[in-house]
């Protein structure tokens, strides 16, 4: 029996070709919705209305053909919202009763941007309160089970979420993430989860946990249909002044081999054998795909996890949500208000002295980031249960924060994928780690080792199929540039290349054609590369560098005359654009002088000291 379309591109193909109607989708929904636990949802737009919108789809595919998937690329295509986000006409509870005034007003701005998009939002999910926790246990509206085995936690806080994708109910939700709320229910409900660069999307409409590391997140069975939602709901809003225009991605990840991958040094499981064997297994794909595992000290990072909860940012929750559970209302959960009536003690001080271990960890996460190109983590490294946070519900969340606190304190993206599962048969999520703005890396490269080390999803274990190529939001084609002088790697110039992203290919030579000057008699001094031909010419050292082409016209307005862009010809017969220098700069009778006898401007620098 053939298996149901599940994921977007399934869903996409068979609404497009008509195998498949809205409205049938809607009711698979609905059927999937009744059959699954309640506790996952707290409020659901109602049947009528959902199926009459499903059948205004229906009618204008009818009119239109395919066109509406040309203009909308998620229409028709139902999800459901979390119940700390806005959605017009339901209530906004937070998972707390007394909480929500009344039915919101609009669309958070990132749902808004959805249903600009075709998609329609279903209802809202379930959490553990105020988005305050990782096990999906705290809420008055009953726990969220897991999906695979009722006995354990789901995850959260993004619980509900996460099992409505595990359980094929819809295909995408929105979670959020300040802790890990969009990885840990990910990776235990075998679902992608991309936690976003911060304020790449909008947070508008949104009850704050804590507002300056807030990140809406999106569950979905593969990474790729993640990246297509998060691209629609990206981008920066007036409403909200935490979110950022996306710079260009900071880095590339197209293949494994040779690909440096950072692991956490050492890696910690807290006992659990199955967990640890797990992610063995994912790095031991990693190394047979030609991958190099280079060990991270982990100690900075855990530092700095220690600040969300045992810092002065739990005085952010305080902020946020602190008056009204002063008032103690009813549903709040006492494990979540102790936690955020905690932020009152904080001082002033303290955050300043958080700041500065944070600013120093910063530091050294950067220094990181020029040693490997990406991090790979357990999406948690303990999967306990439901009793466990019976008996103690503030150790076993307080360990499944530790390889996802640090993430949103250091403006790093990470995206969450099922890894190769426990021999209990419970899911063990992989979570890849980048800097800022890496997100469409991370999602392509989620999406090639999805089908590495687990090629189904959900607790149905959908086949998810060959890795699909990426689209929108794609780069433009980089601009690569040879460079001679005080751009070349740890020379005085070469910030401008990397506080624009660049890359450094390689450290090569030109072909033995050219004739390097010193133009002493500007300022400041630079090198002049001159094409004079093999008779007179010898090889020069050159560094080729590759910076995104949004950066290219502000890096090349920093280059003045005589210097300009030309054709570089280098030792391997390649050619390629770099910085080569008018006749007039170095015509006889003026300043510049020859220094091709140190073989490039290293040596002439190493001459002068």
């Amino acid at each position: 029996m053939p298996l149901e379309p599940r994921t977007l591109r399934e869903l996409q193909q068979a609404l497009r070709e008509g195998t498949l109607t809205v409205r049938r989708l809607m009711e698979r929904v609905l059927h999937e919705r009744a059959r699954h636990a309640a506790s996952a949802w707290i409020a659901a737009r109602t049947d009528a209305e959902l199926l009459a919108e499903a059948d205004a789809c229906d009618a204008r595919a009818r009119g239109e053909g395919a066109a509406p998937w040309e203009r909308l690329p998620l229409f028709g295509l139902p999800f459901a919202v979390k119940d700390n986000i806005d959605v017009a006409g339901l209530p906004t509870t937070a998972a707390c009763p007394g909480f929500a005034t009344g039915p919101a007003a609009r669309h958070a701005t990132a749902v808004q941007r959805l249903v600009d998009a075709g998609a329609i939002p279903v209802g809202k999910t379930n959490l553990d309160q105020f988005a305050t926790g990782l096990v999906g246990t705290r809420s008055p509206y009953g726990a969220v089970p897991n999906p695979f085995d009722a006995a354990h936690v789901s995850g959260g806080s993004s619980s509900g979420s996460a099992y409505v994708v595990a359980t094929g109910q819809v295909p995408f939700a929105l979670g959020t993430d300040t802790a890990g709320s969009g990885r840990v229910p990910a990776g235990f409900c075998h679902i992608s989860g991309l936690k976003p660069t911060k304020g790449w999307l909008p947070s508008t409409g949104v009850v704050p946990a804590c507002r300056s590391l807030d990140c809406i997140s999106v569950f979905a069975l593969t990474p790729e249909d993640a990246w297509a939602v998060a691209s629609q709901a990206a981008g920066p809003d007036p409403q909200d002044p935490f979110s950022r225009t996306a710079l260009p991605p900071r880095l590339r990840l197209d293949a494994l081999q040779d690909l440096v991958v950072g692991m956490p040094d050492p890696l910690e499981f807290f006992g659990d054998t199955q967990a640890r064997d797990a992610f063995d297994a994912a790095l031991q794909h990693l190394r047979a795909r030609g991958c190099k595992l280079v060990p991270v000290p982990f100690e900075p990072l855990a530092r700095v996890a220690a600040l969300l909860y045992q810092g002065p940012w739990v005085a952010e929750r305080y902020a946020a949500v602190g008056a009204f559970l002063d008032s103690h209302p009813p549903g709040a959960d006492p494990t979540v208000a102790a936690i955020v009536r905690s932020g009152r003690a904080p001082a002033a001080h303290e955050l300043f002295d958080a700041q500065y271990t944070l600013a120093a960890a910063q530091r050294q996460a950067a220094a990181m980031w020029a040693q490997v190109a990406v991090l790979v983590v357990p999406s948690a490294p303990t999967h306990p249960t439901q009793a466990a946070l019976q008996a103690d519900p503030f150790e076993p969340n307080r360990r499944l924060g530790h390889y996802t606190n640090f993430v949103n304190l250091l403006d790093m993206a990470a995206h969450a994928l099922p890894g190769p599962m426990r021999a209990d048969g419970l899911p063990a999520g992989v979570t890849l780690i980048g800097p800022a703005f890496s997100d469409f890396a991370l999602a392509g490269l989620a999406a090639t080792l999805a089908r590495v080390f687990e090629p189904t999803a959900g607790v149905m274990r959908q086949p998810i199929g060959a890795a699909p190529v990426l689209a929108a939001s794609a780069p433009a084609q980089p601009l690569r540039m040879v460079v001679v002088g005080a751009h070349m790697s740890g020379l005085a110039l070469n910030w401008q290349l990397t506080e624009r992203a660049g890359r450094l290919l390689r450290r090569t030579h030109t072909a033995p054609a050219y004739r390097l000057y010193s133009l002493t008699g500007h300022a400041p001094t630079r090198p002049a590369l001159v094409h004079v031909g093999p008779e007179a010419g010898r090889a020069v050292d050159v560094e080729v560098w590759e910076i995104d082409a949004a950066h290219g016209g502000s890096f090349l307005q920093m280059v003045g005359p005589p210097l300009a862009l030309g054709t570089v010809e280098l030792s391997d017969g390649t050619q390629e654009r770099g910085f080569v220098c008018e006749p007039r700069g170095v015509a006889a009778g003026g300043s510049a002088f020859d220094i091709t006898a140190y073989g490039g401007w290293r040596g002439f620098l190493a001459s002068l000291g």
